[in-house]
């Protein structure tokens, strides 16, 4: 572990020096102050939820077993557990409730600046929730969707809609182990009431409430912000961008979106292209408007508009620290509060948006969906003003710059794999059977800075695909893996001949870029389809899949990996030390293990690359020896009737 960012290339190495040398805080300095972090916490083993503590757990067993109330280590380190999921839940489903309720405002006439631009969707959403469509206008029929969707949230009885989306079995199961999610909002107020002191103490029961909340995150909250983005935003198909401090122009007026809500990312993106503010821009002395993104927004602009990425969440302070952006523009979730300390060393306007995120020291224009495309220009307009104050002599910008593909959505798959008149996973399924591709991780994950280099997600992606194993990304670890240039087609060489041949064939990179953290949902679906298709088994458990999330360092993230636990994928967690429960006996051995007997998948955790790949393909393997794919043997491809038993 290190706080000296050694895996950093060239040119952001470069603007890391040079903010050292003129005197600037960052990320890997302020963790080297915080050296040693607290053990106890690593272990998830502290509890401060009462005032008569803060307590510990002494793990090596000589010190104090229980907390002042009589909590021993189980029940603190699940209560601190569940707390996660229920902050990366809300996060993710506060974010899906924005646009749904964008969505309702468009059918409404109250935001004239957005349109829907995915009528099929809407269709596919509507046969779901069991809507009507004949005859009816395509507004009237999605906002009869957004009124039925955004109940979702506060739904009082029953069940969340779309976990009828996953496979037969897998219902079986969630039934059977009654985590059913319910509505969204009540289930991360469960958490919260089941954590308060004098409440639940069982930790079986703790992770129980805790699965209902990610699986209304992973199957509610997020799916729903990705379906209803997509509505709006339109679908993304593969496009050709670049990514790191390069894609920053010296000669345009640059302005990156930072955050995770791409309502506002939209409006600016059409405001720069507008005729009226490249002129402003001109006559400011540039040669235009140069957005780019950073973090989740950037994947959400790559994916849709081929908007340039600057970095991910370890360089947002290196990406001011060229000194040549303008505006740095930030809403919701994974923005550092130090960038308000940045930006008083170069002339960058930091501008927070969301009533939720304020930034002291910023200039804070809140977003209002009503007058979007208005506040986009009055923000652009903010950075163009503030071109002239642009020190030369402070500016540095590396010329690292690497190409990527992004925009893999499940449906893109579908039509690259299947054809534009035969859309299907068939071929996927067919390859995987005839072991041309052995399987496929699902690689999300954050940067986090006490991980020696982001090399770990590099490391591990390299030695997947040399096994012959797709993978799926999404957020900063596809950023991560961009930069090194595994998204790009020609870097099939690094594949094994399998994987090397069906990228070949399809034109397609080994490594998929699938967007931001709330589309992991893509990610369930794909395994859906996987699992609806055919000779594969009846269940997500039964595929060869894996999921991995290097670098961890979100709450989003430990919501994120328990609903694909739940929803039946090995999922390992690697880097930043641990997974705030190790500490903790019968719970540790409940999640990594125990789990599996009720889910038919288990949490894991490896802090070395090499080792996770190799705990992916032994997994993997397994797999397929139990489908009997690695050997000679008749296939059933099902027929409709089978198909009925699998899909509602």
């Amino acid at each position: 572990m290190t706080a000296d960012a050694n895996w950093l290339d060239k040119g952001n190495r470069e603007v890391l020096d040079k903010m050292r040398g003129e005197g600037i805080d960052t990320v890997w300095d302020r963790l080297a102050r915080q050296e040693p972090q607290c053990g106890f916490g690593k272990l998830g083993l502290c509890c401060k939820l009462c005032n008569q503590g803060p307590c510990r757990i002494d793990p090596t067993g000589h010190g104090p077993q229980k907390g002042v109330c009589g909590a021993d280590a189980d029940t603190i380190a699940a209560r601190n557990f569940i707390r996660h999921i229920a902050a990366g839940s809300a996060a993710h489903t506060d974010h899906a409730r924005a646009v749904v309720e964008t969505l309702l405002d468009v059918c409404r006439g109250k935001a004239g600046d957005y349109e829907i631009k995915e009528p099929d969707k809407v269709y596919m959403l509507a046969d779901v929730y069991g809507l009507e469509t004949e005859g009816r206008p395509i507004k009237e029929i999605a906002g009869e969707l957004a009124e039925e969707t955004l109940a979702e949230f506060g739904r009082t009885e029953g069940t969340t809609t779309l976990i009828a989306r996953a496979p037969k079995k897998r219902r079986e199961i969630w039934k059977k182990n009654n985590v059913e999610p319910r509505g969204i909002d009540r289930e991360i107020t469960a958490c919260m009431s089941r954590t308060h002191i004098g409440v639940e103490h069982d930790y079986r029961e703790l992770i129980r409430q805790g699965t209902r909340t990610a699986l209304a995150d992973g199957w509610g909250g997020s799916m729903l912000g990705t379906e209803i983005q997509d509505i709006l935003f339109g679908r993304p198909v593969p496009v050709r961008a670049e990514i790191n401090l390069g894609v920053i122009s010296s000669t345009k007026v640059n302005v990156v979106v930072h955050g995770h809500e791409p309502t506002l990312s939209e409006m600016i993106v059409i405001a720069a292209r507008s005729p009226d503010m490249l002129d402003a821009a001109k006559a400011a002395g540039a040669e235009g408007i140069q957005v780019s993104g950073c973090c989740c927004t950037a994947n959400e602009l790559l994916m849709r508009h081929g908007v340039p990425s600057a970095g991910t969440f370890l360089q947002q302070e290196l990406i001011i620290g060229t000194g040549a952006v303008e505006a740095m523009v930030v809403d919701i979730q994974c923005i550092m509060p130090a960038v308000a300390d940045t930006v008083r060393h170069y002339h960058t306007k930091l501008i927070s948006t969301s009533r939720d995120a304020h930034f002291p020291g910023a200039v804070h224009v809140e977003f209002d969906e009503h007058r979007a495309l208005e506040i986009a220009k009055e923000i652009v307009q903010m950075a163009i003003d503030n071109f002239e104050r642009r020190d030369p002599s402070k500016v540095y910008i590396p010329d690292e710059k690497t190409e990527l593909i992004a925009g893999f959505s499940h449906e893109t798959m579908l039509y690259m794999l299947g054809g534009r008149f035969r859309a299907s996973y068939r071929p996927l399924n067919d390859n995987i059977m005839n072991g041309r591709i052995r399987g496929v991780a699902g690689v999300v994950g954050c940067n986090n800075a006490k991980v020696d280099g982001e090399s770990f997600h590099t490391i591990l992606v390299k030695e997947l695909i040399k096994n012959d194993i797709l993978c799926v990304q999404t957020g900063c670890s596809a950023g991560t893996c961009a930069r090194v240039g595994l998204l790009k087609p020609e870097m099939k060489e690094f594949a094994g001949p399998g994987l090397r041949e069906i990228c070949e064939t399809v034109g397609m990179p080994p490594v998929l870029h699938s967007g931001s953290c709330v589309d992991n949902s893509r990610i369930l679906i794909a395994c859906t389809g996987m699992v609806n298709e055919g000779g594969l088994g009846e269940d997500i458990s039964d595929l060869p899949v894996v999921g991995l999330c290097p670098e961890w360092m979100s709450e989003k993230a430990i919501s994120i990996g328990h609903y694909f636990v739940t929803s039946g994928v090995y999922t390992i967690f690697s880097g930043g030390g641990t997974l705030l429960v190790q500490g903790a006996g019968k719970l540790s051995d409940y999640l990594f293990d125990g789990m599996e007997k009720e889910y038919g998948a288990k949490w894991g955790f490896e802090e070395d690359p090499h080792k996770v790949a190799r705990m992916v393909r032994e997994h993997i393997e397994s797999k397929r020896e139990a489908l009997g794919i690695n050997k000679a043997a008749e296939r059933k491809l099902f027929d409709m009737e089978d198909r009925r038993q699998l899909v509602v």
